[in-house]
Order: structure tokens, then C-alpha cells, then sequence
């Protein structure tokens, strides 16, 4: 028995098609047939049944071509952890980023990263957090960056940072004159948030001590866009809640208000399953992104951290 065999006989079971199957192996499919029925006859049980159309498995060759899957997926973990050992880099890897961390975050550590780690492609996707968790799980995805904690019992998480809330205000608002702000004195019912499934909403609730906000804009808008609900505050609509980050390089520093120590803030952290290998691209992933915060961000003792409800 041979892993080879073993990936032709689970090839042969994901295509139901002899050449197909071996051209996803890149062997001939003569050669593919001859290891199939190599292997059927070493163990003394046919794993597919010919007569159907299309072939199917056996009730044994089920039981068979799962346990061949445990032993190809350990087979490519031990792989991926010799070139982890090796410290190696190279190759495409998978990121998926939630909405609220994505136009703000990668913009300033990506260019250093693809700089220090040219051999390593990066195929990077926004998505919501329950959809990272989802795919991470699937093993279609390789590393996300949201906000935690999570308690998720198969993912781990590498906390980055913590980044401060700030309350995004009108012109002219009264909070703006204020010496202190504490998050008591918002108003929920005033306080524009994001779409249902995006963590930042619950978030901005929690920090209002709210379950949900019911305003008298005239309006309901649902929308997945921090500059969205910025934009209307801009035309005097209720007041927000923002992420330094997506204000960090701003001009209008006068509708911008930080709340009272210890503010609050959100955790940032890389996420994998507990399974995953290659730490080192977890370390280059993490050095790049610290090198591109402001410092101050990394020091939780300064801040109330907000969990995720």
C-alpha cells in the first residue's frame, strides 16, 4: 500500500471517472487503473463498484476512503511542518480580513510584508467573521484577521493589538466641548451602527450598553460601511462609533472625541485552526503589522478591552 494509491483511489472517488481522476494525479489512466486494482486486491476488498454508472463505492470502500483521507491530510500536515522547520515561506497562502479591519490595516503593513517575504503570495479576502471561522474550519481558508476573542474551541488566536474606539461626531456637538467623556453618556438610539453580522456592531452596542438602537432619523439604513455611517454623521445623522485606524491619518480632528482612561477598545488578532503549522508565517505576518501600528496600541494595560457578545 502506497500513499500514491491512496490519493488515486480518493481521486477516483471525487471525479467517478478513471480518466478524469488520473489527470488530476497527473498519471496516465492506465497506470491509475492498474494501482486501483493493485490496491483492492493487497487488501482483499474492492473499494468501487464498477457496474454502476458511475461507479460508486463499495459500503467497505466508504469506510476505506475515509480512513485514506485522515492519512493523506496527516500526510500533508507532516509535509507542511518540515517546511515549517525549514523556516520557508514560499508559496500562496489564504487571508481572510473582516470589513472594518481590511481598508484600514492592510494598506499599511502589506507593502512591508510583500517587501520582507517576496517568495510569499498572499490571496487575501473581506469577509465576515462568521465566514472566516467557517472556512478556517473547511480548510479553505489559512489564516484570518478579526477581532477576538473568539472561544472557539478549534481555532487558536495570535492577539496584534488593541485599537481604541472613538465617538465620530457632527459639527458642533455638544460632547465635542466636553473635558471627559465616559461611554454611559452615549445615547444608543443616536449611535449609528453596521448591518447585523459584523462583529463591530456588536461591539459598538456593547460599549452603549445596548442590545439594539431605535432612532427617529426617519430612516433604516443597513450597511456594512464605516465611511458610510461616518458620511451621514457628517450631515448632522446621530453620532458613530470608529477604530483609530479609520482615522488615523485624518485632517478633521475637530469631530473626533476620545473617550476617558481606560478606553475602549477591540482586541486584533491572527486566528488559525489549532492544527496549523507554519508559524513562521504567522511570525512574518505579526512583525510586519507591528511595525506598521502606532506603539501605543500594543500596550493593553491602558485600555477596556471590549468582548464580542
Amino acid at each position: 500500500m502506497t500513499i500514491a494509491q491512496l490519493e488515486y483511489i480518493v481521486a477516483l472517488d471525487n471525479f467517478r471517472h478513471f480518466v478524469t481522476a488520473a489527470e488530476s494525479c497527473n498519471v496516465s489512466q492506465p497506470n491509475l487503473t492498474t494501482q486501483v486494482k493493485k490496491l483492492e486486491e493487497e487488501i482483499g476488498v474492492k473499494i468501487f463498484d464498477r457496474d454502476t454508472k458511475p461507479l460508486s463505492p463499495t459500503v467497505a470502500g466508504n469506510l476505506i476512503l475515509m480512513k485514506a483521507r485522515k492519512i493523506l491530510k496527516e500526510v500533508s500536515e507532516l509535509k507542511e511542518f518540515v517546511l515549517t522547520e525549514k523556516e520557508s515561506l514560499e508559496g500562496e497562502f489564504t487571508l481572510g480580513v473582516i470589513p472594518t479591519v481590511s481598508p484600514y490595516l492592510l494598506p499599511l503593513f502589506l507593502p512591508e510584508f510583500v517587501k520582507a517575504n517576496p517568495q510569499t503570495k498572499l490571496i487575501i479576502r473581506e469577509m465576515q467573521t462568521t465566514e472566516i471561522i467557517q472556512e478556517l474550519q473547511r480548510g479553505t481558508l489559512d489564516i484570518g484577521l478579526l477581532a477576538t476573542p473568539l472561544e472557539e474551541k478549534s481555532i487558536r488566536e495570535v492577539p496584534l493589538f488593541y485599537e481604541p474606539f472613538l465617538l465620530y461626531l457632527p459639527e458642533g456637538h455638544p460632547f465635542l466641548k466636553r473635558k471627559h467623556l465616559i461611554p454611559a453618556m452615549l445615547d444608543p438610539n443616536q449611535v449609528l451602527v453596521l448591518d447585523e453580522g459584523h462583529c463591530f456592531r456588536d461591539q459598538i452596542l456593547s460599549i452603549c450598553n445596548a442590545k439594539a438602537t431605535k432612532n427617529n432619523f426617519g430612516f433604516e439604513f443597513q450597511s456594512g460601511s464605516i465611511e458610510s455611517l461616518k458620511r451621514l454623521v457628517d450631515k448632522g445623522v446621530g453620532y458613530t462609533l470608529v477604530p483609530e485606524m479609520a482615522v488615523i491619518d485624518q485632517k478633521q480632528s475637530e469631530v473626533l472625541k476620545r473617550f476617558d482612561s481606560p478606553e475602549p477598545v477591540r482586541e486584533i488578532s491572527l486566528v488559525v485552526t489549532k492544527n496549523f503549522t507554519k508559524n513562521v508565517l504567522i511570525h512574518a505576518i505579526r512583525k510586519s503589522i507591528l511595525l506598521s501600528i502606532p506603539e501605543r496600541f500594543q500596550k493593553e494595560d491602558q485600555y477596556k478591552m471590549i468582548n464580542l457578545k
